[in-house]
């Protein structure tokens, strides 16, 4: 089951409205031309932002997410037709022979359940050609960045079509490697409330390289992700 903030119909609706500045895809979009990729499945694919930026350059694109809500608004983006989207999870998928396999935005960090994480890199690793490449992100828990996840710091106010939100997210639980937290949106319109709780994963480095190397991939490099220098670890794996 996906969270609310991926599900939910009035929250899936204005997602990118309060996440517009996605310039972390653009080193994703930089990866992909350095690695050679052609055809690209992106896993985690969301509302299809990286997707629908891939596609738009004339590449191949697959974009896979278990969350319907997130699947029905990137089918109704201009250019959507040009992405093969599947409702699912990376396990599931339709037989493929992709250049990369993607998992951007801390998609890896959501999957919380290591059956279920295992599941993904082994999806990952069946849908590449040999030597196709795997790219992930996952926040460094050394940064401890959860401790700035405060509603005094977080805490905005947004103009959305035809109404206002206020939004905020707090800690609900520390116990690592799982951090839990909130969003909440507070509708001018109507008063509304609608809240979604995650729980995120934060693997050290060594865990994430040693998960690869045991689905049968070779860890070619760990980068730091230049938009947020110290704060995330960005893994280019190969299958082996």
């Amino acid at each position: 089951m996906a969270d609310d903030i991926f599900e939910h119909p009035r929250l899936v609706a204005i997602y990118d409205v309060l996440d517009p500045d996605r310039s972390d895809l653009e080193v994703y979009a930089a990866l992909t031309t350095e690695l050679g990729a052609r055809l690209v499945l992106d896993i985690g694919c969301g509302t299809g932002s990286f997707a629908l930026m891939l596609a738009g350059t004339g590449l191949e694109v697959t974009g896979v997410d278990p969350a319907g809500g997130s699947i029905a608004v990137a089918r109704s983006k201009p250019g959507a037709d040009r992405v093969r989207w599947v409702h699912g999870v990376a396990r599931d998928l339709p037989p493929l022979q992709v250049d990369l396999a993607t998992m951007t935005a801390n998609v890896a960090q959501t999957i919380v359940d290591p059956a279920d994480w295992s599941a993904t890199l082994a999806g990952a690793r069946e849908a590449l050609r040999p030597g196709g490449h795997l790219v992930l992100e996952t926040r460094d828990p050394a940064y401890r960045g959860w401790e700035e996840w405060t509603r005094e710091a977080s805490t905005a106010t947004t103009e959305i079509p035809g109404d206002r939100v206020r939004t905020w997210v707090e800690l609900t639980d520390v116990r690592l490697p799982l951090v839990s937290f909130r969003h909440t949106w507070v509708f001018a319109s109507d008063g509304e409330v609608l809240t979604s709780d995650s729980t995120l994963r934060f693997r050290e480095q060594d865990e994430v390289t040693t998960d690869l190397v045991e689905h049968g991939f070779v860890v070619d490099e760990v980068r730091d992700a230049p938009d947020r220098p110290g704060r995330e670890l960005v893994f280019v794996a190969r299958r082996h």
